[in-house]
C-alpha cells in the first residue's frame, strides 16, 4: 500500500515521514509519533490514519530513530532523547511559531518521558504536549514471558558481563530465548529487563516507589500537558495490572508535582490491543477521538493545573 507524504531528512543520517492529507496548511503544527521496540515507518497503522483525521491545522511525522526496527538492542534512551531533539529542532526552524506534540507508543514513551525529565531536559527544545499510549513496564512484560530459569540465567549473565567491561556485548540468544527477536547488549537487556527496579527503561512498572516516580513523573512541567492511553485488551501488561489504577497513580503524581494531565480523554481504550494493528474501526476511532481531544484541549487553553472537564 502506498502511502503519500514528505520524506524529512531531520539529520544526515535520520528521517522523519509526514504524512500527506488533503488540506495539510503550509505551515501546520506537528505532532511527532515515535514508535516502539522494533518498529520503523509505517510498521503501527493507526498513525496513518489519525493523520488524516487531525484537525486541519494539524500533521503528523513519524520519527526514524537509530533505534528503530532492530537498532534497539544496542541503543539507549539517552541516544533516542537527543536523536529526538534533533528532529524538533528541525521542524521548529520549519515551522517558526507553531506547536509540537510528541506521541509515543510502548518504548515511545519511555522516549518521551527521558526527553522530558531525564538528563540534560533543561537543553533540550521545550514541546507544547505529549501523549504516552501503551506506555508498559517491558520488565513485567519479560517476567511474564520468559520460564523464571532463563529470565534469571539472562539477567545474571548481563550483570557479570557489565561487571567485567562487556556491556555493549551481545548476549546470546539462547539466553533470552530471542524473545525480541534483535540482537540485544548485556546494558541494553538490564535497562529492560534488571529486578532492581533501576533500569534505565523502567519508568512504568506498576511497583516502582513512589520516591522514584515523583522523580519522573513528578517532575513534568505544567508547559508540557501529558495525556495518557492504555489499550485494554494489551496483552503485554500482566493481568495482574490494574490498568486504570495505575493511570491514576500516575496522574496523581503528575499533579502533586505540578503537572497537568488530561484524563477527561485519557484512560484505558475498550479492547484495544498493544498497538491497535488489526483492530476494529471503532476501536481505532476512540484513540483518534481522544487524541484530537487532547489535541483541541491544547489550542483552546483549557488544560491547566487541576482542570477537569
Amino acid at each position: 500500500m502506498a502511502y503519500p507524504g514528505v520524506m524529512h531528512r531531520y539529520t544526515p543520517h535520520l528521517a522523519a515521514f509526514e504524512h500527506a492529507t488533503i488540506s495539510t496548511p503550509d505551515s501546520p503544527n506537528t505532532l511527532l509519533w515515535i514508535g516502539g521496540l522494533g518498529d520503523g515507518l509505517l510498521t503501527v497503522t493507526y498513525p496513518a490514519a489519525l493523520a488524516q483525521l487531525l484537525p486541519s491545522n494539524w500533521s503528523l511525522a513519524e520519527i526514524l530513530l537509530s533505534s528503530s526496527y532492530k537498532g534497539w538492542g544496542t541503543g539507549s534512551l539517552k541516544r533516542d532523547a537527543k536523536e529526538i531533539a534533533s528532529c524538533v529542532h528541525y521542524f521548529q526552524r520549519l515551522r517558526p511559531n507553531t506547536k509540537i506534540l510528541l506521541m509515543g507508543h510502548s518504548t515511545g514513551c519511555q522516549d518521551i518521558i527521558e526527553y522530558l525529565v531525564g538528563e540534560g531536559c533543561a537543553e533540550r527544545p521545550r514541546v507544547q504536549g505529549a501523549i504516552l499510549q501503551a506506555g508498559i513496564s517491558d520488565r513485567e512484560a519479560l517476567v511474564s514471558v520468559l520460564p523464571p530459569d532463563v529470565y534469571d540465567r539472562s539477567v545474571k549473565l548481563a550483570q557479570d558481563w557489565v561487571a567485567d567491561g562487556r556491556g555493549d556485548h551481545i548476549l546470546p540468544k539462547s539466553c533470552t530465548n530471542d524473545v525480541l527477536r534483535s540482537p540485544v547488549t548485556a546494558v541494553r537487556w538490564l535497562s529492560l529487563a534488571s529486578p532492581d527496579k533501576n533500569g534505565e527503561d523502567d519508568y512504568f512498572s506498576s511497583d516502582l516507589d513512589p520516591k522514584k516516580l515523583r522523580t519522573t513523573f513528578g517532575s513534568m512541567k505544567k508547559e508540557t500537558p501529558l495525556m495518557f492511553l492504555f489499550g485494554g485488551a494489551d496483552s503485554h501488561i500482566p493481568d495482574f495490572v490494574d490498568k486504570e489504577a495505575l493511570l491514576s497513580k500516575w496522574t496523581g503524581v503528575v499533579r502533586e508535582g505540578g503537572g497537568i494531565v488530561d484524563d477527561t480523554n485519557g484512560g484505558v481504550i475498550p479492547r484495544a490491543t498493544h498497538n491497535l494493528n488489526g483492530n476494529p474501526d471503532d476501536v481505532v476511532g476512540d484513540l483518534i477521538r481522544r487524541v484530537n481531544g487532547f489535541v483541541r484541549r491544547l489550542e483552546e487553553g483549557t488544560l491547566t493545573p487541576g482542570a477537569h472537564l
